[in-house]
């Protein structure tokens, strides 16, 4: 009788925009970030995708940042009623006292809604939700 293999459970890293910025301005410390998470364990809010998109300053970069998120990045989450909600009560309770803005919130419910890490270098927005599971990123 053969063995069977269990499925190893495929963890989540959801990137903040912040990290993908540094990267696409040639930060070698993002690049080997991004670099050393497995392709099946990156992940981006559509709503960063969008963050990117609204800064592109020229088509070439447009075209850069459609080709990494292309083969880059594995997962994109999109906002859904769940995360919508979550980011609600997350900005009920730090909007005025850690200064979550809007996106930020989504992000960081997206993150909690997939069960996923959020890599960011802006802790001190994301630094009180307990439910959250950070991994400070320093360019």
């Amino acid at each position: 009788m053969g063995r069977r293999e269990e499925e190893r459970e495929i963890s989540k890293i959801i990137f903040d925009t912040d990290v993908l910025i540094w990267y696409f301005r040639g930060d070698s410390k993002a690049m080997d970030y991004i670099a050393n998470i497995p392709f099946e364990e990156r992940c981006v809010s559509s709503l960063c995708i969008m963050e990117l998109v609204q800064g592109c300053l020229s088509k070439e970069e447009l075209k850069n940042v459609k080709g990494f998120i292309k083969n880059n990045i594995c997962h994109i989450a999109h906002p859904d009623e769940a995360i919508s909600e979550k980011a609600i009560i997350l900005l009920e309770k730090h909007a005025s006292s850690d200064g979550l803005r809007t996106v930020d919130a989504v992000i960081a419910a997206t993150a909690i809604t997939i069960d996923a890490n959020l890599v960011t270098g802006n802790i001190k927005h994301f630094k009180n939700i307990s439910s959250l599971k950070v991994n400070k990123f320093n360019p």
